[in-house]
């Protein structure tokens, strides 16, 4: 379902909506003397129906299609940072051979440090078997980089058998990322840190997302997952989380939360 779907289903409601409520109006000041039953339970069964098309299709836009233009965004941009790279691979190798011509190895080694940094965070993030969330996951870290944390990704496992659609797999993950990153924002230390661990074991696929950030007190954590929960403290840590508990709960997984001085993390369990 696309953009151009939606408006032919959605403008012939807006329409009968219209009518509808011009009617009801019209009821109302006196304009129309309806006496059959049947008429006025054909307009409010009209009414009650374009309104409810029109709610599920502002809903499908942006519970649905909002994650698809998100995710094929991010895949875009993925795919012309890979073209880049490719582009200015050559241009860089005859300067690291130019360097190592003239006998200036040190040079040499500064000069690729950051390339090949640049080069290694991309891979890391293309080690799954979902293009969207290897999409994600390098925008998450682009991102991060921006706002001077480290975001460390370590995928044991390409998660291929994962049951969820690739969008909801990248809201859960997009979720918990974007939240440690607005919470370590505001925390006072210096290496501001979030690690995304994705690995299974025989029964389950593994998401472990820790950082570094503020403590989330015992008191709260019951609640964190509540549509809508946050607080000065752990401001960030709250947002988006009930739909994470949502998505997780609808596939039968487990979701954990832990939050220690120096450590909070999340651990999904979604099974095979």
């Amino acid at each position: 379902m696309n953009n151009n779907m939606i408006k032919r289903i959605t403008i012939p409601s807006y329409v009968q909506l219209i009518i509808c409520a011009c009617f009801w109006g019209g009821m109302g000041f006196g304009v129309f003397k309806v006496n059959e039953a049947a008429v006025i339970v054909l307009f409010a069964m009209a009414t009650v129906c374009s309104a409810v098309v029109i709610l599920m299709a502002i809903m499908i836009d942006r519970l649905y299609l909002n994650n698809i233009r998100e995710s094929l965004d991010n895949l875009d941009k993925l795919n012309n940072k890979l073209r880049a790279q490719r582009h200015e691979y050559l241009n860089e190798m005859q300067v690291v051979y130019g360097l190592l011509e003239i006998g200036e190895y040190e040079e040499a080694k500064d000069y690729l440090k950051p390339i090949y940094e640049d080069i290694a965070s991309v891979g890391k993030a293309l080690k799954t078997s979902k293009p969207a969330v290897n999409a994600l996951l390098q925008a998450k870290m682009e991102l991060a980089k921006s706002k001077n944390i480290k975001l460390f990704i370590e995928v044991s496992s390409d998660i291929s058998g994962v049951k969820l659609e690739q969008w909801d797999l990248c809201k859960i993950l997009a979720n918990i990322i974007d939240n440690a990153i607005t919470a370590l924002e505001s925390w006072d230390i210096q290496d501001k840190q979030i690690h995304v661990h994705i690995t299974e074991t025989q029964d389950n696929y593994v998401f472990t997302i820790y950082n570094n950030g503020p403590v989330i007190p015992k008191d709260k954590l019951p609640h964190i997952f509540k549509n809508g929960f946050t607080s000065k403290l752990e401001e960030g840590h709250g947002l988006g989380l009930g739909i994470v508990k949502s998505i997780v709960d609808a596939n039968k997984g487990i979701i954990m939360v832990e939050s220690v001085i120096g450590k909070t993390s999340f651990v999904i369990n979604l099974p095979k």
